[in-house]
């Protein structure tokens, strides 16, 4: 998730979790055009057969819409939660590859674990994360956990390829999943947002416990930390006390994000000559700023790093 650059009167907070009713009826397809006024598209989202469009075209000008909907400007969709944030995007014309720059940076885990076999991936949204890694990582089994089953229902319009025996989609809580599974994982990454920022479940000390002990011994953890600056600060102070070494981070610049990196049972210190080198391979092959990103997670770990006497 991302900032939205749609401006539109802010709602009131609400729950973050959606709203029950709209789950126990059969949804279907609508489109409606110029939701936004700022912008020439058409909006996608589900509700019942005999919903009231002009009651939700309304709902969406005013801000007060409690569920997803894309936007379709004809290049490109754009999952929302609300008008504040982009929840994901897809080039029409590209549908795999990253278009936000926060997803980027969160492949900059390949750096710290080259050739992964497992990865999870919390927070479905558009499939952005999904999509790629499923293509660009032949050797990993792909396991995609996400709460909301409309985000699921949305996968076909975001090309998300069916669930095969390299990638599946679980209709899960994230909490449940790492506080019963038994499955090793090589890496996390975490992108579960709400219409607020990281969603409270996952800003619990508990949750990274759990988490942390499902993650192989050299593991990494790479989390989209979003919303208020206080609040983000604090989790990533959170997270590093859990794993009980310094992170890692990576600013975005164009969207507020910051991703924060962790490795399970690290090493004293990262091999970041050998990451420099294998830096520009990974650029080559993946298409990505990596040479950018080794700079900039090396200069993160040396600033909190502690110091030897």
């Amino acid at each position: 998730m991302t900032r939205s650059s749609v401006s539109a009167r802010r709602s009131p907070r609400t729950p973050a979790d959606h709203d029950a009713s709209i789950q126990s009826e059969e949804l279907h397809w609508h489109e409606l055009p110029d939701a936004f006024l700022s912008e020439q598209g058409t909006v996608h989202l589900k509700a019942p057969l005999d919903a009231d469009l002009s009651e939700l075209q309304r709902q969406l000008r005013r801000g007060r819409y409690r569920h997803p909907f894309v936007f379709d400007d004809g290049e490109t969709l754009r999952l929302h939660f609300n008008l504040r944030y982009v929840q994901s995007a897809m080039s029409i014309a590209d549908p795999d590859a990253l278009q936000l720059m926060y997803t980027q940076k969160m492949m900059a885990f390949l750096l710290l674990l080259p050739d992964p076999r497992h990865i999870v991936i919390v927070g479905l949204g558009g499939g952005s994360l999904t999509k790629f890694c499923y293509q660009q990582l032949p050797r990993a089994r792909i396991t995609t956990i996400e709460i909301n089953q409309q985000i699921i229902g949305f996968g076909e319009l975001f090309q998300v390829p069916p669930p095969n025996s390299r990638m599946r989609i679980l209709h899960a809580d994230a909490a449940d999943y790492f506080a019963d599974t038994r499955e090793r994982v090589d890496v996390v990454l975490l992108d579960g947002c709400d219409r607020h920022g990281v969603v409270p479940a996952l800003c619990e000390a508990g949750f990274y416990r759990h988490l942390r002990k499902r993650l192989r011994p050299g593991g990494v953890l790479a989390v989209n930390l979003i919303g208020h600056a206080h609040n983000a600060a604090q989790l990533q102070a959170m997270i590093a006390e859990e794993f009980g070494n310094p992170v890692m981070t990576l600013d975005v610049s164009d969207g507020g994000n910051r991703i924060v990196f962790a490795i399970n049972e690290a090493q004293p210190s990262p091999d970041w000559p050998a990451i420099g080198r294998h830096a520009a391979e990974l650029a080559q092959r993946h298409g990505l700023e990596f040479p950018a990103y080794a700079r900039g997670l090396q200069r993160s770990y040396q600033r909190q790093a502690p110091k030897r006497p």
